[in-house]
């Protein structure tokens, strides 16, 4: 999952940052002369570096997640309120219509597909691991039989690792927290998004750790919409193409994670 920026979000103190669960919305600005644009209403985890995430003394949400939705927002001409949520409670609030559409990082499986309707894919990802810098024994996911390894609760990282053979899996909040374990030598291993974890090694000095490039997985990332509103989901798929034939989707991309190679 995912690199965007120069921001010490996991630097001394920061875990508190990463951590932070504001309760607030963050309001997307209507287009010129669009006073009365119908609002997008927006959920995401807002605990997901580089993809959503608040940075200290930072009213507006960040992240590429979040700019790719203002944009699409945009497009639609539709002003952008997002909400702060838990990531296990995304899907019942889309199906509560409490939001219109969530944004959090989120994998495109079969078992969301049978709640909710996805926008075509928007980005690429997969699992990695990170392990303690001294680490011998575990250089492939085989070799964590017999180990402990802190995921993300509700996520694809949680549900891959618990089909391992012989792993232990402990279940925390955040990326953040996952990390804080794994130096405090509370698990063997981090299992997250490779974009979190590259993130957390390369944008924030992090020392006493190394990623491992194996991948569990790979998994594309969509836009979950209401199950109901087939409607809207046409309308997202037609703004996010529009993004990306018009170049735009690539400037945010690149802002995030470089240059497309």
């Amino acid at each position: 999952m995912k690199m965007k920026k120069v921001l010490s979000l996991l630097a001394a103190g920061a875990f508190a940052v990463f951590a932070m669960a504001g309760c607030g919305s963050d309001n997307g600005a209507a287009p010129a002369g669009d006073k009365q644009a119908k609002v997008l209403k927006v959920g995401s985890s807002i605990d997901f570096p580089p993809f959503e995430f608040q940075d200290e003394g930072q009213k507006e949400y960040q992240g590429f997640d979040m700019d790719l939705i203002r944009a699409i927002g945009k497009e639609m001409g539709r002003e952008v309120e997002i909400q702060n949520l838990g990531f296990d409670g995304l899907i019942p609030a889309l199906q509560g219509k409490s939001v219109d559409v969530v944004i959090s990082g989120m994998t495109i499986n079969d078992d969301r597909k049978q709640n909710v309707l996805f926008s075509e894919p928007y980005y690429q990802s997969g699992l990695t691991m990170v392990v303690r810098e001294d680490e011998q024994a575990i250089k492939t996911f085989a070799d964590l039989k017999g180990k402990k390894v802190a995921v993300q609760i509700g996520t694809t990282s949680a549900a891959e690792v618990k089909k391992l053979d012989g792993v232990e899996v402990k279940e925390l909040n955040t990326p953040a927290d996952c990390f804080m374990e794994l130096k405090a030598k509370g698990v063997d291993a981090v299992v997250n998004d490779r974009p979190v974890n590259d993130y957390f090694i390369t944008k924030n000095a992090a020392q006493g750790v190394k990623t491992l490039e194996e991948k569990l997985t790979a998994e594309d990332y969509g836009i979950a919409i209401n199950k109901d509103n087939a409607e809207l989901q046409k309308e997202v798929n037609a703004a996010l193409k529009k993004l990306k034939e018009n170049g735009e989707y690539d400037k945010i991309f690149a802002k995030w994670f470089g240059e497309k190679k």
